[in-house]
């Protein structure tokens, strides 16, 4: 039996144990019809050209953990940001942990999907945004919807803003040999509310992770979002991150991620504005090495007129890893005076590393600013001499340089104890002490 048959099988188990009156019951069926219909996506794909999902098919997942694990926080201190207060929603191989979580319901939720999924009060939240941003013909996207289940749901009311930020973890702990993980999020952020969200899926094992997640976000009218994705994951680690942000006049979203590790990452960001004024980020810094994969596919889609959305990715790629940006922003006719630019600027430090890149515009308005822009090459040699004949080895020139690479990047991270922990992976990826504070 072949992934794909094993988990429309398991289908019908998962939906056994859940009461077919369930408010998202017809959704879910809906979406394990689309994703047999569609199976896994192959490179015959335009938009899966340069990433091949073959390998991870043949692996003999566990759909469902076969018993619970806990896990103390001295052991998993490190990978939370635990130089500040934070709000926590915490998952040990997709099952909710509450000794290392703190949820609130202090004038914001901040709590469990499968809370909201299936207790009345939530039930007009959930009729009203559940799998409204999320794409019906994603083939991935609507396996994560068959079985969705557990996740974060966070939902700010109007005016509010949580006293602090919140992290969502993922941990994976190897009780199974291969383990599949479908992580849901919703994510809701009323008129003039403000909320910042630092998510990271961690695998504490070598045993093999492939992890399928969906975040929907709603941005109403005047809201702020900053969104961080740390991705610094095992080599046995492969993660699948759907992300579909669905935005308001006069709202700001601002989603930086950060690429440093697993086996396989695909991040597909996609940002809709429905609304004018507003304004859409995405930031990324990818730094690669060994044989590891990292592909960024983004959407921006202009809707509506005088808007804006900025994008600034940058990669450094060694030995033999691969990177892939695919970038496209679509401004529709109605959408004048839009202002779109786009960025993917590359650094080659091996002669075994490959990039594909693919920059789009498809403008059908004519009073609007946009570019694009993509480098591929390798470090300045000029100014490599320079450094070096100012005394400074060349280890620490050439990581300088790359640092300064990313730092456009960094300074939009609003978050201090975030950036320095950004700042401290940057060094230990390029391999050396950069000599100032992190």
């Amino acid at each position: 039996m072949d992934l794909k048959e094993k988990l429309v099988s398991s289908f019908m188990a998962f939906e056994n144990n859940i009461d077919v009156e369930h408010p998202v019951h017809d959704i879910r069926t809906k979406a394990i019809k689309n994703f047999e219909t569609k199976g896994f996506p192959s490179r015959k794909e335009e938009t899966w050209k340069y990433t091949s999902l073959n390998s991870l098919q043949k692996v003999d997942f566990s759909i469902f953990p076969k018993e619970e694990n806990t896990l103390e926080y001295k052991d998993v201190k490190k990978y939370f940001i635990h130089e500040i207060d934070t709000y926590k929603i915490v998952f040990i191989d997709g099952i909710y942990s509450s000794n290392l979580s703190e949820t609130t319901h202090d004038g914001v939720d901040i709590c469990l999907m499968s809370a909201a999924l299936t207790k009345p009060m939530y039930k007009q939240v959930i009729d009203v945004y559940f799998n409204k941003a999320a794409s019906k013909d994603d083939s991935l996207t609507n396996l994560n919807t068959a079985f969705s289940r557990e996740g974060a749901y966070i939902y700010i009311p109007k005016n509010k803003m949580p006293r602090k930020p919140v992290e969502i973890l993922h941990f994976a702990t190897g009780n199974e040999s291969a383990l599949l993980l479908q992580p849901r999020n919703l994510i809701i952020v009323e008129e003039n509310a403000e909320l910042q969200v630092i998510e990271r899926h961690q695998s504490l094992t070598s045993n093999e992770v492939l992890t399928n997640s969906v975040t929907e976000i709603f941005a109403a009218k005047s809201a702020v979002l900053d969104y961080y994705k740390v991705q610094n994951d095992v080599a046995t680690a492969s993660l699948i991150d759907n992300t579909y942000v669905n935005q308001k006049s006069k709202s700001f979203v601002n989603v930086h991620t950060f690429s440093f590790g697993g086996k396989l990452t695909r991040n597909n960001l996609n940002f809709y504005q429905n609304g004018e004024f507003m304004d859409s980020t995405m930031k990324g810094v990818t730094i690669l090495g060994e044989k590891q994969h990292v592909d960024h596919h983004t959407l921006v889609h202009h809707i509506q007129p005088n808007c804006e959305s900025h994008q600034d990715y940058k990669g450094i790629y060694g030995e033999n890893s691969t990177g892939v940006f695919n970038g496209k922003i679509i401004v529709d006719k109605i959408a004048q005076k839009t202002n779109a630019f786009q960025k993917n600027n590359n650094i080659l430090v091996s002669d075994k590393a490959t990039i594909n890149s693919k920059p789009q515009l498809e403008i059908f308005a004519d009073d609007v600013k946009c570019s694009h822009g993509c480098t591929i090459g390798q470090l300045d040699e000029d100014a490599l001499f320079y450094m070096r004949s100012r005394g400074i080895p060349k280890k620490e020139a050439r990581a300088l340089l790359m640092y300064a690479f990313t730092t456009n990047v960094l300074k939009s991270v609003r978050i201090p104890e975030l950036k320095a922990r950004i700042n401290t992976l940057i060094a230990k990826k390029l391999g050396v002490n950069l000599g100032f504070d992190l």
